[in-house]
């Protein structure tokens, strides 16, 4: 193992730090295929018979569910794969991002590798033989250590890389994470054409391409990762003066074990967790908020959602496909701009855009709604999920700016269980009041408009705890000897300087750069492509 081992992946003389985002955009591209799993429930309905499912009795047990080999499994069961592996996204961040500092991103990714990719075999497997408990388990359990180290796996290294552009260097990779389904949707959906057979309907066999081909991108990116010597900096950058105003940087190192019993991590958890709460419930019920709101006024006929069609629906759902194709690049973009942003105005004022901006635009959508104007509605919601996407991309450098860079990527796991817990109550939550007012006789195009208010609530919340972050107190940062004790310094290799970073090397970062810009490119053109029946 001593090829994973951290003392041989620090940088040399020559050694270019552009060459370390693509590496963690390999990496992230591919976990980032979990937002697209929704494209394999719908299928798995019918893989016992292919032409048509097979449904369960209605006394049948969800234990028995697990084993049955009698019915297919119906998506309210296969989507709880979904909720598995975002819960162990973050208790996986949690428990082992004190490990991945200790022995490197180079180690944590190539582990991050065997569990994504194994999850899928496993996943495979479960379809094979119809074993719904393998299905939890491979892309849900294991799938999920994957997401969960995958997703920290470069946090601190960029960070360490650019701490004169901490919030673009995060932002670069996190935007990868929103991206991984705008390539992984398309493509798996494809495969699934290719596979389908009389006797299949493609899932099993897409499974384990898709885990072939994951497997050797997470590979290239874990080994791709170097870190710098310590002491690095660089050329020509000065670290902001202590207590800086703007960022609120302290300069100081934080250990993770003391920075979750400070009040600043709790209030940054709250500032995630409403961010988030109140994002990923839109982007849960974006196609049907869409089409209910605005009915048969997306093809031109003066009908509501109810009185339309199935020819109708069927128009009207390929335009809601447009607008979540949209919302998933506004998602993607905001989170390289805003971080970016953030570099510039600080981390402090970048959240404080984002939750005041945010609870005007969700009390606006009622507004939209009531004067029938598709552009507002829809433009609001793009600003809404940039900010949502932004929310992810800056805490990471947030968190450096507070609590150092040292334990950052270990404190960043611990903090990613507020997404975990979001991830359960944003679409609960928003399921939940729409189908209540349903039920009580709200028409379907006003059964959002108390759930906006209740949102922009929400970030009223995130404002609150964003307003009461202060500097950390001295009295938590690391002793010269705790630090040199905590075995997450970088050991200097053979031939490593201070200049590693300020290389060349151009052709090498520019294959890097082709290697996942392709990809991207790609599902751009696709999502694009998709989005122009919104307007068409």
């Amino acid at each position: 193992m001593g090829i994973l081992a951290r003392e041989r992946i620090v940088a040399g003389p020559g050694f270019n730090r552009w060459l370390v985002p693509p590496a963690a955009l390999a990496i992230h591209l591919c976990i980032g295929m979990a937002y697209g799993f929704s494209v394999f429930w719908l299928p798995l309905t019918k893989a016992l018979h292919v032409s048509a499912s097979v449904e369960c009795p209605k006394d049948m047990s969800w234990l028995d569910k697990l084993f049955t080999t009698s019915c297919d499994w119906p998506i309210a069961s296969s989507t709880l794969t979904f909720s598995i592996f975002i819960v162990i996204l973050g208790l996986s961040a949690a428990l082992w991002g004190g490990w991945l500092e200790r022995v490197g991103p180079r180690k944590a990714g190539f582990v991050a590798a065997l569990c994504w990719s194994g999850g899928f075999v496993v996943g495979a497997l479960g379809v094979i033989v119809h074993q719904l408990w393998l299905l939890y388990v491979g892309c849900g359990l294991i799938g999920g250590v994957g997401l969960g180290l995958g997703y920290i796996s470069p946090v601190s290294t960029l960070i360490k890389w650019f701490p004169d552009r901490r919030g673009m260097a995060t932002g670069m990779a996190i935007m990868g994470f929103g991206g991984g389904a705008m390539i992984g949707s398309p493509l798996a959906n494809n495969l699934m054409k290719w596979y389908s057979s009389p006797t299949s309907v493609g899932v099993w066999e897409t499974f384990l391409t898709l885990g072939a081909i994951y497997f050797v991108f997470m590979m290239g990116g874990a080994f791709g990762y170097r870190l710098p010597p310590d002491g690095w900096r660089p050329a020509g950058w000065t670290a902001p003066a202590e207590g800086d105003a703007r960022a609120k940087m302290s300069g100081k190192h934080v250990a993770v074990g003391v920075a979750v019993r400070t009040p600043q991590f709790w209030l940054l958890w709250g500032v995630l967790c409403l961010n988030v709460t109140a994002g990923i419930g839109i982007l849960a019920m974006a196609s049907p908020l869409l089409q209910e709101v605005f009915g048969g006024h997306l093809i031109g006929v003066a009908k509501s959602f109810t009185e339309l069609s199935k020819e109708q629906l069927t128009a009207i759902a390929a335009i809601a496909a447009g607008f979540t194709g949209l919302l998933s690049l506004f998602n993607i973009a905001g989170r390289f701009f805003w971080a970016s942003l953030s570099d510039k105005i600080g981390r402090f004022l970048t959240y404080t855009i984002f939750f005041a901006l945010g609870l005007v635009l969700y009390a606006s959508i009622p507004w939209t709604e009531r004067i029938g104007s598709l552009p507002l509605f829809v433009g609001f919601f793009c600003i809404i999920l940039s900010m949502y996407g932004g929310g992810f991309a800056t805490i990471p450098a947030y968190l450096s700016d507070l609590f150092g860079t040292r334990m950052v990527g270990a404190i960043h796991g611990v903090l990613l269980t507020a997404w975990s817990v979001a991830g359960v109550l944003g679409p609960v939550l928003v399921n939940f009041i729409r189908q209540y007012q349903i039920d009580h006789g709200v028409a379907r195009a006003d059964a959002y408009t108390i759930t906006m208010y209740i949102l922009a609530g929400l970030l009223a919340g995130g404002f609150i705890c964003n307003w009461l972050v202060k500097p950390v107190d001295p009295k938590y940062y690391m002793t010269p000897e705790q630090l040199a004790q905590s075995g997450t310094a970088v050991p200097t290799a053979a031939g490593a300087t201070a200049a590693a970073g300020h290389g060349g090397g151009t052709g090498l970062v520019i294959l890097a750069w082709l290697c996942v810009g392709i990809p991207i490119l790609w599902g751009v053109w696709v999502t694009l492509k998709s989005v122009a029946k919104l307007f068409g």
